[in-house]
């Protein structure tokens, strides 16, 4: 009890929640501490402070910039970037996970047993979410709880709309099938989308490259001679 209190008055609540929510989003193979978490970004913060003030002649101006940049570039690198890796890598899942489901369902099983059994066959990060959903069915909850409850463990906007829709399906009796082919179709498209997005930056990043690195080689080639000459007279 002392130990939240102490905690309350170095982290707010918003802060504690923003970090929890975040580390949920990294999925089940990390399972940080959030408390942990803070407080080793922060004495990390503390010592590239203290280490900038003494050790550095300007570092009354720097060790303030630093120790901002590590304080919030630390929760970018460590939550943030894992998230938006994460999210790509779940979307890349989800097309081949929900087909095979859906065809599963289509051979007369209910939902939770295409799930097992697409889980069973298909060893992925969302398969895995899948499974602890499934493990949370068997002790109590029902689907709809424990898919709602997986939602808030995946940062894929897409993918939470498939739990969505497959959660109403179950609940208003709709057809679950038809709404996943519906959301795979969605997935692929997006996917389409988002090659055709990567294909249209590249004459951008090519330009980009040939006037960092081959350009000054060129001129380094054409007046090379000429600087010799000059140099040699």
């Amino acid at each position: 009890m002392k130990r939240n209190s102490i905690i309350k008055k170095i982290y707010q609540e918003k802060t504690i929640n923003k970090v929890s929510d975040k580390v949920e989003l990294l999925g089940i193979r990390y399972n940080y501490d959030v408390i942990d978490l803070l407080n080793k970004r922060l004495l990390l913060c503390l010592f590239i402070f203290i280490v900038l003030l003494i050790f550095n002649k300007n570092g009354y101006i720097l060790a303030p910039l630093v120790t901002v940049l590590c304080y919030y570039g630390s929760e970018y690198f460590f939550l943030d970037y894992r998230i938006k890796k994460r999210i790509k890598k779940l979307d890349v899942e989800a097309l081949f996970f929900f087909e095979v489901l859906a065809l599963t369902l289509e051979s007369g099983r209910n939902l939770k047993g295409a799930l097992d059994m697409t889980c069973d066959n298909i060893d992925s990060e969302l398969s895995e979410e899948f499974k602890k959903t499934l493990a949370e069915v068997r002790l109590g909850k029902s689907m709809s709880e424990a898919l709602n409850d997986m939602k808030s463990r995946i940062p894929s906007d897409a993918i939470n709309n498939v739990i969505l829709n497959i959660t109403q399906s179950t609940i208003f009796g709709n057809n679950i099938v038809e709404s996943i082919y519906n959301q795979v179709d969605y997935l692929r498209e997006k996917q389409l989308l988002e090659v055709k997005s990567e294909i249209g930056k590249m004459p951008v990043k090519i330009s980009v490259i040939s006037v960092v690195f081959f350009i000054p080689l060129m001129l380094l080639l054409i007046l090379g001679p000429v600087l010799v000459n000059f140099l040699l007279s």
